[in-house]
């Protein structure tokens, strides 16, 4: 990264405040920077008025599932095609195809360790800054 060259920035969508503070505090500490969405329509809203590098979006959350969030953040509306990880505890048969038809990048199941979180975030935002 140059100096000029800013870290990628994430929206860390959860309704848990809990599992935001454990998100965003371990982004943080690997260099990106970090902002925060309780459901899916602060985050379309937050998508609109902010360029991200990556979205980091739950499932199970009041006013707009995680699935219709990202449906929103792939339309013409929003038009973002930052990389979307969901992390849900949704883990029937199906949850992860509805994911990816819906436009996220990769589903993942809750828990994530702090390690694999950081790779893979690492991993999505590659070529949109690396971070510090």
């Amino acid at each position: 990264m140059t100096d000029t060259e800013a870290p990628p920035r994430v929206l860390v969508v959860d309704d848990a405040a809990t599992v935001r503070l454990y998100h965003s505090s371990l982004l943080l500490e690997a260099g990106f920077r970090v902002d925060e969405a309780a459901n899916g329509l602060e985050a379309v809203e937050a998508a609109m008025a902010t360029p991200f590098d990556l979205f980091v979006v739950d499932v199970n959350m009041p006013k707009m599932n995680g699935y219709t969030c990202v449906e929103n953040l792939r339309s013409e509306t929003v038009g973002t095609d930052a990389p979307v990880l969901m992390i849900s505890t949704e883990d029937r048969p199906g949850d992860a195809d509805r994911a990816y038809a819906a436009g996220a990048n990769l589903y993942l199941v809750k828990p994530v360790a702090g390690e694999r979180l950081i790779r893979i975030a690492t991993m999505l935002t590659a070529g949109r800054g690396t971070p510090a």
